[in-house]
């Protein structure tokens, strides 16, 4: 995924179906320096972690 789109689903009120390593995921920040996202899992709010934009998949 690049950037730009990581911060549309980002900033819109509407769930898109994005998934890092197989899982679904919410998009919470994109940080457009250093193309890195701060995500966690659906099922799991805690465990949030930054990752690469580039890693993430838009079904």
């Amino acid at each position: 995924m690049n950037t730009q789109r990581a911060q549309e689903i980002a900033a819109s009120p509407i769930m898109e179906n994005v998934t890092y390593e197989g899982t679904q995921i919410y998009i919470q920040h994109v940080d457009e320096n250093t193309d890195m996202a701060r995500i966690y899992p659906l099922n799991q709010p805690e465990k949030e972690q930054t990752v690469p934009v580039r890693n993430l998949i838009e079904q």
